[in-house]
């Protein structure tokens, strides 16, 4: 079974003449899948490469707009998958918008920060860059009634937005799939990198972050925890950012003396994968962090919708020293949203140092049942 994907509807207003569209995401995301369901709607030629293939890697490492020309030939498409995997890609990428009058370019990356630095300053001006998640519930409530997304909720919370997790047949393939995934590709941009030399190490801090969500995460803890310096700490949750694992969010504060801000929060991009990582995949009735996996469930998949519809947002938590907070802030339209995420039916009142500190501010209850107005 395929599932639109929600980019697929914007892809042509991004890819415009002597521009380059870059799409980044995690493996097994779907990145593929995608061109291939756009190239089947393209008419003009095109040219469809993989930076797997040694042939391409060595037809774009020679900086010749000659010799591109000949290997790209008179098409006004190019789109190249795994472009990360081809050295210096940006500067031919620049060299082809520059040089081909018309040529529009699609590349592709798994990771960002390979891809990233390739076509960072070569292509400044020159390119678009969106990113493709795993499955979003916007996406799959398409294929969906509410009582089937309803039903499927408990799903989605234990085994996640990958698409061979969500059309898998049964949960056995669901874990299957997702202990693959987390043993064979999870790590694998990071650890190509020169330097990055520990997966144990990379395991045990997701794990960690894995009981901490919703919770702050101190660089200087995690590093005594495993060993390593606070700087090296960093740099790895730095680098599973940028290869799409987790994502990190800061405390919101307008008021240094009474909000807490040192300290991040991190999410996972999947709840599966969270799930993978502690080998965890029991029901929810038999499971005591139903909070944390509601909390990170809702908060990613917001993350999701704003990508997807372009909806322009700063989002943070909030914690005060008087140990009040709010999950989830979002900073859009000269405005301040506060949501306060819970498993529960119960709504809850806005903290009184949210009002006194932020008597504008929009305050609302994300519960079971109005979240898919949230998120989709």
């Amino acid at each position: 079974m395929y599932i639109d994907r929600e980019l697929l509807r914007s892809i042509h207003e991004y890819l415009l003449p002597n521009k380059v569209l870059i799409i980044y995401g995690p493996r097994r995301a779907g990145k593929t899948t995608l061109i291939g369901k756009y190239l089947e709607s393209v008419s003009e030629p095109y040219l469809l490469l993989t930076g797997d293939d040694i042939f391409v890697r060595e037809s774009f490492a020679v900086h010749s707009i000659e010799k591109l020309k000949d290997a790209i030939g008179t098409v006004g498409l190019l789109v190249i998958d795994e472009a990360q995997k081809i050295r210096d890609i940006g500067m031919a990428l620049k060299l082809i918008v520059d040089h081909m009058p018309g040529i529009k370019v699609m590349a592709t990356g798994s990771s960002s920060f390979e891809l990233a630095r390739s076509t960072g300053e070569p292509l400044t001006g020159r390119k678009h860059t969106v990113r493709l998640f795993p499955l979003s519930q916007m996406e799959i409530m398409v294929t969906e009634n509410p009582p089937q997304t309803e039903a499927n909720l408990e799903k989605r919370l234990i085994y996640g937005g990958y698409p061979e997790a969500v059309v898998g047949e049964d949960n056995r393939m669901r874990e299957r799939y997702l202990k693959e995934l987390v043993s064979s590709y999870l790590y694998k941009d990071i650890l190509e990198l020169d330097g990055v030399r520990h997966s144990d190490k990379i395991a045990r801090m997701l794990r960690l972050l894995a009981f901490q969500i919703g919770r702050d995460v101190s660089f200087t803890e995690i590093g005594t925890t495993l060993g390593m310096s606070k700087n090296t700490a960093e740099r790895y949750l730095d680098l599973l950012e940028k290869a799409f694992v987790i994502f990190r969010l800061s405390g919101f504060s307008r008021n240094s003396r009474k909000e807490i801000v040192k300290n991040g929060r991190y999410f996972f991009w999947d709840n599966g994968v969270r799930n993978a990582l502690i080998n965890n995949y029991n029901p929810i009735a038999l499971r005591d962090d139903i909070g944390s996996l509601w909390e990170n469930y809702i908060i990613s998949e917001r993350i999701k919708k704003q990508e997807y519809r372009g909806i322009i947002s700063n989002n943070y938590f909030w914690r005060t020293y008087a140990k009040e907070e709010i999950d989830f802030v979002e900073e859009r339209e000269g405005r301040l949203f506060g949501y306060e995420i819970k498993w529960s039916a119960d709504r809850t009142k806005p903290p009184k140092g949210w009002n006194e500190m932020y008597p504008d501010a929009v305050y609302e209850c994300v519960t079971r049942g109005n979240y898919r107005s949230f998120i989709a």
